[in-house]
């Protein structure tokens, strides 16, 4: 039997985000994770599972998480600048925009590839003082206690007995540990699908995202390092096959239609996948011993990129209550953390999740006085400085109390 101060279960993006971060903290962590580390890629090389070809669209908020992790460096170089946003909705008269240098910041945020972001904290993990990374392990018995947990891990098919303070479910939008908890979720499936991919334009505007609103939802178009951009187009699934089944040059024609030529003309596709769009939102963070934490507590809607970075953001209030725990002896399972992190990620995460998912909804209603409504909602965000200063405050990931993480500071740090 080993003994751990908590058990990270599921150790991607988020989950390998709380590791780095407690690392040296003088906790003892393990993390379970079922993919096998990343390898170093080679050009002609398929993305490996576990890090597909998603950019992720980081609030200058999540920079911040990251310096305070120290793996900002090894993700600097893969990390385009955005500073600016184009909101419109095609064919009608709404449009808005946020700019970094209203703001006074170098960037509203940066868009880095999944995998890059990824192979940093690998990184930072490998090196990460009192951290154990099972790998590859998957989670078989779980049984909660009063005082601890019990854990049996299977690691590379070999049975291992864990016993922990605190388990913290980082295992994606369905959640092995949220369900085995009976930990009920509020879902919605929105009958969309994302479609993914890259294009070079031969126009482009290096630092400038756009989000523009179609008939079918909200098509993102982000800007990457060597002059690519990410596409971010949302289809209704009975559209997405013939979509997908479309040739170079006819998915470029269609998606050069309903963007239009902003960017120039559009070109050199990249491979183009899809994953289905929906809400869930946990009703509960906690219980006896378990926190949940990113996609296992909320899957937000893409629109306005803000699913990764409310990940982020549990990290970082979550990271300084166990540390704190840690330093004044109290039990890092305990209800004060437990309570402490449920007070303070739920508001936030409610919001967020309200804004998604109204912006989702209300962007695909056809009905004339609604269009009306949110074209004109739109110019008068354009127009009032002050609205705009409170939205990109918000969208930046920089409005309230910040925990030490959000402020750069390592987590450990007093």
């Amino acid at each position: 039997m080993q003994d751990y101060d908590l058990v990270i279960i599921g150790g991607g993006l988020v989950g390998g985000s709380l590791a780095c971060a407690l690392g040296g903290s003088g906790l003892r962590v393990a993390v379970v994770e079922a993919a096998t580390p990343q390898a170093p890629a080679r050009r002609d090389a398929p993305p490996p599972a576990q890090y597909d070809e998603r950019v992720i669209a980081l609030s200058l908020g999540s920079r911040r998480i990251f310096e305070g992790l120290g793996v900002w460096p090894a993700l600097a170089d893969a990390a385009e600048p955005i500073r600016r946003v184009h909101v419109s909705d095609r064919g009608h008269f709404g449009f808005a925009h946020l700019d970094a240098a209203d703001e006074g910041v170098e960037a509203l945020g940066y868009v880095a590839p999944a995998r890059a972001i990824g192979a940093a904290i690998e990184g930072c993990l490998a090196n990460a003082a009192g951290v154990d990374v099972l790998c590859p392990a998957r989670l078989g018995g779980l049984r909660i206690q009063r005082d601890h947990a019990n854990l049996e891990v299977a690691v590379a098919g070999v049975s291992r007995l864990l016993r922990t303070r605190l388990v913290v479910a980082a295992d994606g939008g369905d959640s092995d540990v949220r369900r085995r908890m009976k930990l009920g979720v509020r879902e919605r499936a929105y009958g969309y699908d994302a479609i993914i991919s890259t294009v070079t334009p031969t126009r482009p505007e290096p630092g400038v995202a756009f989000e523009r609103f179609t008939s079918s939802g909200p098509l993102a178009m982000l800007p990457m390092t060597g002059g690519r951009w990410s596409v971010v187009w949302t289809t209704r699934e009975r559209d997405t096959a013939a979509i997908l089944g479309l040739d170079d040059t006819a998915f470029l024609a269609e998606l050069q239609r309903r963007f239009g030529g902003r960017l120039g003309e559009l070109t050199r596709p990249g491979r183009r996948f899809s994953y289905p769009l929906r809400l869930v939102l946990a009703q509960q963070l906690t219980r006896p011993r378990i926190a949940l934490i990113g996609n296992a507590a909320h899957t937000l809607h893409p629109v306005a990129g803000q699913g990764f970075n409310l990940g982020l953001r549990d990290v970082a209030e979550l990271a300084d209550l166990l540390v704190d725990a840690h330093l004044t002896g109290r039990d890092p399972g305990g209800p004060a953390v437990l309570d402490g992190y449920r007070a303070r990620r739920r508001g936030d995460q409610r919001s967020v999740a309200l804004v998604t998912d109204t912006l989702a909804r209300l962007f695909v209603n056809p009905f004339p006085p609604v269009r009306a409504a949110r074209d004109a909602g739109m110019l008068a965000l354009d127009l009032c400085p002050t609205a705009r200063h409170a939205l990109a405050r918000r969208f930046m990931g920089l409005g309230g109390r910040l925990p030490r993480l959000a402020r750069g500071l390592p987590a450990a740090s007093r």
